[in-house]
Formats: C-alpha cells, sequence, structure tokens
C-alpha cells in the first residue's frame, strides 16, 4: 500500500531528525565566574498574583549579576500590584514600572516588554515570564555563555513543570511539536533567519543591539513574537541562539484542561502568518502523526504497526530527554486528536470574528 510505505519512510525520518536533536542540541555550561550587575531582569506580569511570588524568590537568589528586577503590572485585576509592592520594599533591586494604556497595533505582552527594556539599565536584558522560576546560578550561567559564545540574543528553552494528570498527558505536545521537526543542532551552526527559534519565558538580549534592531516594537503584533525576534537578531546580522534550558528555567504555563485548551486555543491560528501554513500543519499532524493510529485500528499490517511504534518511540525518547512522564507518550493519538481539535476551535473563533480570549484580551488572526 503506498500510503502506509509513504507514512513509513517519513515518521522514520521524523525519528532519526529528533533523535539528532536529543543528542546534538546542548544545554548551558555551569559559570566559571562570577558577573556582578550585568543583568536587569523584566517581568511583564498580568493577573499573575498567584505565580509572581515564586518568579521573585527565585530571580532575588541569583546574586550580584542581577543589577535591578522591573515589573511591569499589566492593568491587573488581582492583587499583582501588592505582591509587586511587597518585594520592592524588601529588596530595592525590585521596581514597579508604571503601567500606561495599551498602545493601538501591540499585543499586551509585547507593549509591556517595550515598557520595561525603556526603563531597564543592565548591558543584558533578561526577560522573564512570571510563571517562570531560575534555577540556582541560572543568571550566571546565561552570562557565561553569551560571553563565551559571543551572542546578543540567548533563549533558555524551559523544563515544563506538570502537575495533574491533563497537563502530564498533553503538555509534552509541545516539546513534540517543535522538536519532531525543528533541526536545532543545525541552527548552532548557521544562522539562517529561519533557523532562528526562542522561548519567550526566558530571553536574554544585549541592550544595545535590541533597541538597535528594534526589539519589541519590531513585533508588537505578533502572537509568536520570541521566534521572530530569534529570527530578526539572525537577519540583522547578530549572533543568536537557543539552547537547553530545562536545568536553568522552568515553567508550569497551564494548571488545569480548560486553560490548556484557551491557551492553546489562543495560540494556535493566530500563530500562523498565511491560512495555508495552518492548514499545512493540520493536514500533516493528522496524516502523519495520527492516521497511522486509526489505520492500525482499521487496517491492520506490519507497516502500519511499525509506522505507529515509531511515533510512540519518537514520544518515548523526547519524554527521557526532557524529563516527561513516559506514560504520555502511549496518550499520543487522545492529544493528537485533542490537538487538531483545539486548532479547528482556534480557526473558526478567528474565521468568525470573534476571536480567542486570553486574561481578558482578544486575539484576532494578523495574516
Amino acid at each position: 500500500m503506498p500510503l502506509i510505505n509513504l507514512l513509513l519512510i517519513t515518521v522514520l525520518f521524523i525519528f532519526g531528525l529528533t533523535v539528532w536533536n536529543i543528542i546534538g542540541w546542548p544545554k548551558l555550561k555551569n559559570a566559571s565566574r562570577s558577573w556582578d550587575g550585568k543583568v536587569s531582569v523584566l517581568i511583564p506580569a498580568r493577573n499573575e498574583e498567584a505565580t509572581l511570588p515564586v518568579c521573585l524568590d527565585a530571580v532575588l537568589k541569583q546574586g550580584g549579576a542581577v543589577v535591578e528586577v522591573l515589573v511591569y503590572d499589566d492593568h491587573s485585576t488581582d492583587g499583582t500590584a501588592r505582591v509587586i509592592g511587597e518585594y520592592a520594599r524588601l529588596d530595592d533591586r525590585v521596581r514597579a514600572i508604571e503601567p500606561v494604556p495599551l498602545a493601538q497595533g501591540w499585543l499586551g505582552k509585547n507593549f509591556a516588554c517595550h515598557q520595561l527594556a525603556k526603563a531597564a539599565k543592565g548591558k543584558w536584558l533578561l526577560f522573564l515570564d512570571a510563571d517562570a522560576r531560575l534555577l540556582d546560578g541560572a543568571v550566571e550561567r546565561m552570562v557565561e555563555e553569551v560571553n563565551q559564545r559571543r551572542l546578543k540574543f540567548l533563549s533558555c528553552w524551559p523544563g515544563l513543570e506538570m502537575i495533574g494528570f491533563w497537563e502530564r498527558a498533553l503538555m509534552p505536545m509541545l516539546n513534540f511539536v517543535v522538536f519532531s521537526l525543528f533541526p536545532a543542532p543545525l541552527s548552532l551552526v548557521r544562522q539562517d533567519p529561519s533557523l532562528g527559534l526562542a522561548h519567550g519565558a526566558c530571553l536574554m538580549i544585549e541592550r544595545e543591539s535590541y533597541f538597535t534592531i528594534g526589539g519589541h516594537a519590531a513585533v508588537r503584533d505578533q502572537i509568536f513574537e520570541d521566534v521572530r525576534l530569534a529570527q530578526l537578531w539572525r537577519e540583522s546580522g547578530a549572533r543568536g541562539l537557543c539552547l537547553d534550558g530545562q536545568d536553568v528555567v522552568r515553567v508550569r504555563m497551564y494548571g488545569s484542561l480548560g486553560e490548556i485548551c484557551r491557551g492553546f486555543q489562543k495560540n494556535f491560528f493566530p500563530a500562523f502568518r498565511h491560512e495555508l501554513s495552518f492548514w499545512a500543519f493540520i493536514a500533516f499532524h493528522f496524516l502523519v502523526f495520527l492516521l497511522p493510529f486509526l489505520l492500525l485500528v482499521a487496517a491492520p499490517g506490519w507497516q502500519t504497526a511499525l509506522a505507529a511504534g515509531v511515533i510512540a518511540l519518537t514520544r518515548v525518547a523526547l519524554a527521557l530527554r526532557f524529563w516527561h512522564p513516559v506514560w504520555s507518550a502511549f496518550l499520543h493519538p487522545v492529544a493528537e486528536v485533542i490537538l487538531i481539535r483545539i486548532g479547528l476551535s482556534s480557526w473558526r473563533r478567528c474565521k468568525s470574528g470573534r476571536g480567542v480570549e486570553w486574561r481578558g484580551r482578544r486575539y484576532h488572526h494578523t495574516g
């Protein structure tokens, strides 16, 4: 059956690429010296009363490398402002940046990061999500990495904190979507803009190049502003990398099935610049990552079983690399169905004009 043979060749290629990523994508080295007074930590926070204390506690343990910690309360309706005030009284490095009305044409987080950068003094700007937690020595490790590699832009891909069943079942799909297709080791030796990768939870950028290249103002309306920033740095000729930072920074993105669905829905369709790209993604995931499991039930055979097995093995390999629960790999067909359904829901809401909502703001497709 030609379709099965094509599927088998495709999943074997994807497995090989995934193994290459697992072996060839490096983590950050340990710092060999101290780097005092180099870094401004910049935290955009919208309704982060519950997560911000953990984030700030970890930042303030980083030592002398952190010269200041600026937090932008993005018009929160909870106790975020109170939390910032409490920490500012405990440590004079912590300072609240007064919020201003969201400018037209900007997305909220991008605007917040822009305001933070304008107020920062450090040589290095470390943009950190409020739900991220730096591990001990993280900032000095990042500063050493950018100096040794002569970088202007560094993103640390965070480890995922997962507690509930649905988090453990679905959140590993994030790393599967990226590292089953993106050639991470190739991005180390080639500075092509198309190989730009970043995770917005943890971005360290040289202040001078940030303003020269345009910073968040250049990506003001982009949902995946992190990846676009990585591409812009490469387009400008400035060296930028994304490294495995799961032992540098951890993040718990969502705490329930409802939050996972709403969060994925917010990012899904608006993330694609063109509708054709969205449908190509949906079709690829259905045909390559879900269809072998459906055929295994409808028309079992050794090729079908091998294709499904290779996909499951790919998931197991990524689970071991990223410290995910291995059992989540065997729920892959369920996760794929949910992923595709969320994507279609995101498309339907955007095409109807309703857009997708997250934390009181509405997002539309900008392609």
